[in-house]
């Protein structure tokens, strides 16, 4: 208790003074989890789980009072918007949420239009198409820019997703193994560079890339830890495994109004077919990992990378994984803005 006391005391006094500078004067940014180090994953996990368990006590944690989160999302979502919406709100702040195709975006240049909605805010969460556009945001050094999900990353997913773990297994140091099935893609960018970072074991059985989300450097950077596998080798990979995690195998641009585009159709078809060895169902688990958690950031299509009878296994968390969002943004908002 004396410990949680400090912990909000000190948040608290920061976030009076609105520090959002890391210690060499540089503004913090969550983009790749490049520009985090350990510590920073570390602290804000704790800071997470901190913020979960006030909320859970009933207890109020208005720490961005007075402050503006802008969220310009050029693609669709559910929890992310959700999470970062439902966050700023406990959090004391109020977000606005900007639906590009509602914006006047198509009739200017990105690059000066951006610069503009940066000054009405405070933060600024961006879902976007191009994580070259986050960058740009982010160099403009303004305010703190979140990458909410683009072609390469996905940060908060992962940061949510380990602090599921650590949750389930009570230490980081308790999670050894986690692997990934299907399609090496944005999330599983994200949640390898975090996992490696944190010492913890990444395995990829993934068949195919996703050729939009290869990022060499990142690659380069988590497999020098020596903590990255690739193999298809199911059983191999899944042996003593503590997470199982997958994702869907279609890229959001493939549907609109619930339908396949045609012009996307052919590659969708080949996917399935490629991928479907790699479906993450119940009698996998129970084979090859019966110990292990079943993980997925959602949407999930069932039938495809996941099952019916793995999504409600009963090793599934995927619904804490989900409301874990919540808590996890609330924690890198008041992270990036307050300098916790």
């Amino acid at each position: 208790k004396k410990r949680l006391f400090r912990c909000i005391t000190r948040l608290w006094g920061l976030c009076l003074s609105a520090v959002s500078m890391k210690s060499d004067g540089t503004m913090r940014h969550l983009i790749s989890l490049r520009e985090q180090s350990r510590e920073d994953l570390l602290a804000i996990l704790q800071l997470a789980r901190m913020l979960k368990a006030k909320r859970m006590a009933g207890q109020p944690s208005e720490y961005l009072s007075q402050k503006t989160l802008i969220m310009l999302f050029q693609k669709t979502s559910t929890r992310t918007r959700l999470s970062f919406e439902t966050a700023m709100t406990e959090l004391g702040g109020h977000a606005i949420f900007l639906d590009a195709r509602t914006t006047q975006f198509a009739l200017t240049d990105f690059k000066t239009e951006i610069q503009a909605i940066m000054r009405f805010g405070h933060l600024l969460v961006f879902r976007a198409r191009r994580s070259a556009d986050v960058a740009f945001a982010a160099s403009c050094n303004r305010i703190p820019v979140i990458d909410a999900c683009s072609e390469k990353y996905h940060p908060a997913q992962a940061l949510g997703d380990v602090l599921t773990m650590l949750e389930y297994s009570g230490s980081i140091h308790r999670i050894k193994k986690v692997a990934w099935l299907g399609i090496e893609n944005n999330v599983s960018n994200s949640l390898m560079l975090a996992c490696v970072k944190l010492g913890i074991s990444f395995v990829l059985v993934s068949p195919e890339v996703d050729p939009e989300s290869v990022d060499r450097e990142l690659t380069v950077e988590a497999e020098a830890t020596g903590l990255v596998i690739r193999t298809l080798d199911m059983a191999y990979a899944l042996h003593n495994a503590d997470y199982v995690h997958t994702d869907t195998w279609m890229n959001m641009e493939f549907f609109e109004d619930g339908h396949v585009k045609e012009e996307w159709r052919e590659e969708y078809e080949r996917r399935k077919k490629v991928f479907q060895p790699f479906q993450l169902n119940a009698a996998l688990i129970d084979a090859y990992a019966p110990h292990a958690r079943i993980m997925h950031c959602m949407p999930c299509h069932v039938g495809y990378e996941i099952t019916h009878d793995a999504l409600y296994h009963p090793r599934s968390i995927i619904f804490d994984q989900a409301e874990n969002r919540l808590h996890v943004q609330k924690a890198i908002l008041a992270w990036l803005l307050c300098g916790y």
